[in-house]
């Protein structure tokens, strides 16, 4: 492994802020990526446009989400293997993930243009958006290849330790999503179909360029054709890793779904307001989903290399340094939250809701500093089961109930519908220290039994 992705060696903070910075600009880009899309639709459209491509594009987001946790598989047993110092098993680690995740994008596209009318009516779409989100579900659906091909790049550089490429690759892919959408909402008056088309458009170009660019890389491992296959052992360690966090992730989008399906059931300018708060909170989420990102690979070398107290050390160093920013972004969604709201809105009723629903989010902008970083922390460890459980707590448990509730004890109140999502956090960051605290007991009576 060349020595600026060696995670096990070093001072930590630097090595983790280096690497996790890249990972921050990425994500920028991808909340940009998504973001534009709406931003066009708004300018250029009318509210029930806005409505189709925010219920849309989360209908296409909890695809991404379930195909990014189940590429997490890769990202731990890739960044475990270089850890242990194993290029050959790396190499047949990414060539299984590779034929494993091309049998799941021709799925994802069967499944999705059959069922894209029965997802948008489950999700309540307003009558004068439903069609328009059944439309922007089967464009995308129909380059579901490039959309896991995209998000598997990423997952395998992540367990390289490389932060860079992934950047690199969002970067192409955004640059060429703005100048699709300007050229087909704004110049051809091509509406949501447009802005479908455009996002399809520049994760496949996006695809290609970078695949060019990585056939030039030197890589840390080593893949030859006898590697690309669907290798039982192999794809099973995926799935294994993968599996849990992703049906965990899917979990919690679905509960994010039902709070939109309940916000479309108050009206177009409650689901408009609701699409665009969310899109905001893709950027007030940023750090966080950085730190979660950058701890996966980080403590997944360092388990590898069997250096648990590095481990330890890089998840309160991510968690010190993530509130920081934490407050930061609270602190512009509760009090500026029109302002970012005007970014992608023009209707003063839609931007009053959308600010209405942020200032709930400003609340957990501090709470998923803590619960983030713990995330990626139990991810590198492997203990993808229990990142499920607790992601199914508190969604289950506590997200859904509690927005079902508010919605009736309050109907009409954004504020207190977005509410449930803190309140969730709260519930799993205490399910987090109570495993992280049993996780360490156990660490510590192993290397007194190994001492002895």
């Amino acid at each position: 492994m060349r020595k600026e992705h060696d995670f096990t060696q070093g001072a930590i903070l630097p090595a983790l802020l280096k690497f996790a910075l890249p990972v921050l600009l990425a994500l920028l880009l991808q909340a940009m990526y998504g973001a534009v899309d709406l931003q066009v639709v708004g300018r250029f459209g009318t509210a029930a446009d806005i409505s189709a491509v925010s219920t849309g594009s989360q209908i296409m987001q909890t695809i991404t989400i379930v195909i990014t946790g189940l590429a997490m598989g890769i990202t731990v047993l890739l960044g475990q293997k270089l850890g242990e110092g194993r290029p050959e098993e790396a190499g047949r680690t990414v060539g299984g993930g590779i034929c494993l995740f091309a049998a799941l994008a021709l799925a994802v596209t069967a499944l999705m243009l059959a069922a894209a009318p029965a997802i948008a009516a489950a999700m309540h779409a307003p009558a004068d958006a439903y069609d328009g989100a059944v439309t922007y579900v089967r464009i995308c659906s129909a380059g579901a290849l490039f959309i896991v091909a995209y998000n598997l790049v990423g997952s395998i550089f992540r367990g390289l330790g490389d932060s860079q490429m992934p950047l690199l690759t969002v970067f192409i892919a955004c640059v060429l999503n703005i100048g699709g959408d300007l050229l087909l909402v704004g110049g051809l008056g091509l509406g949501v179909a447009g802005a479908a088309i455009a996002t399809v458009f520049a994760q496949a170009v996006s695809v290609v360029l970078s695949l060019m660019i990585i056939r030039r890389k030197q890589l840390p491992f080593t893949l030859t054709r006898q590697d690309l296959r669907l290798d039982r052992a192999v794809t099973g360690k995926i799935l294994r890793l993968g599996s849990p966090v992703a049906l965990q992730d899917l979990l919690v989008n679905l509960s994010f779904l039902a709070i939109i399906a309940i916000a479309n059931s108050m009206g177009t300018i409650a689901s408009a307001g609701v699409g665009v708060a969310e899109k905001l909170c893709a950027f007030v989420m940023l750090v966080p989903s950085a730190y979660m990102q950058s701890m996966s690979a980080f403590v997944a070398q360092n388990v590898g290399a069997d250096r648990e107290d590095r481990a330890r050390k890089a998840l309160w160093c991510g968690i010190a340094s993530s509130v920081a920013a934490g407050v930061l972004m609270g602190w512009a969604a509760f009090f500026h939250g029109d302002l970012l709201a005007g970014l992608f809105a023009k209707d003063a009723a839609v931007i009053a809701a959308a600010w209405e629903y942020l200032k709930a989010y400003a609340i957990d902008c501090l709470l998923t500093s803590f619960l983030f970083c713990f995330i990626g922390y139990f991810n590198g460890h492997g203990n993808t089961v229990f990142v499920m459980l607790q992601g199914f707590a508190g969604a289950i448990g506590v997200r859904l109930p509690a927005a079902f509730l508010m919605s009736r004890l309050s109907p009409g109140s954004l504020f207190h519908l977005g509410l449930s999502t803190p309140a969730s956090t709260v519930v799993q960051i205490l399910l987090c220290m109570g495993w992280y605290l049993h996780q360490k007991r156990r660490y510590v009576g192993l290397a007194a039994r190994t001492e002895v």
